[in-house]
């Protein structure tokens, strides 16, 4: 975690195209990341790489993940170097060329590597947390996991040694040879949003803390 509230970039996280984008500022990776839920844990298995989609989560410097027990993405990751991908779409970009056209979007690799926690009550306490971060106060309403649920879930936390924020936000570039062009030129908005609730119980559907 870095003591100054900056993460010092290496090779590893270094961005090399379009460096004006990018921010290694605590402030502005933990944004990227608070504002998503989905995120791809990039890791090795006997020199194949993989890429696993994933629910994680933010406490402070460190980021979590489950899954199943017998998952082989967690079965493998402990102690092992992680890259952890957070993207989230923004926008189409539409220029008067090809060449022109681009995404609006806001993204973060973070590095570290991965621990497995196995003592029950930390295990409850991780995963009451991310309840808590997609729905503020619903732990207070749930049935307590048991020891015999909790055991069936693995439970990843990686501390962030290195991570890096790229955003890019605005309009199409206009090249001099697009300028007067008769095509139409801008930016499509991407929104995500959420559908009516569809259940029951007292009190209806919590509030989404993500939206």
């Amino acid at each position: 975690m870095p003591a100054d509230g900056t993460f010092t970039p290496t090779a590893r996280s270094k961005l090399r195209r379009r460096p004006q984008r990018g921010a290694y500022d605590e402030a502005a990776v933990y944004a990227v990341l608070d504002a998503h839920v989905l995120g791809h844990v990039g890791y090795v298995i006997d020199g194949q790489p993989f890429v696993t989609p994933t629910a994680y989560w933010r406490e402070g410097g460190k980021l979590y993940w489950h899954g199943a027990a017998a998952s082989r993405m967690l079965a493998s990751v402990d102690g092992a170097p992680i890259c952890l991908t957070v993207s989230l779409l923004d926008g189409f970009v539409l220029g008067r060329s090809g060449f022109a056209h681009s995404l609006n979007y806001r993204s973060v690799m973070a590095f570290g590597r991965a621990r497995l926690i196995e003592d029950l009550d930390a295990k409850r306490a991780a995963m009451d947390a991310f309840i808590e971060r997609l729905y503020p106060g619903r732990p207070d309403v749930l049935r307590p996991a048991t020891a015999a649920e909790l055991k069936q879930i693995a439970l990843a936390e990686m501390t962030i040694e290195e991570a890096s924020a790229k955003v890019r936000e605005g309009g199409p570039a206009d090249y001099a040879p697009d300028v007067g062009w008769p095509a139409w030129a801008g930016v499509v908005p991407v929104e995500t949003r959420l559908g009516a609730a569809d259940g029951d119980g007292p009190g209806g559907p919590p509030k989404i803390s993500l939206y």
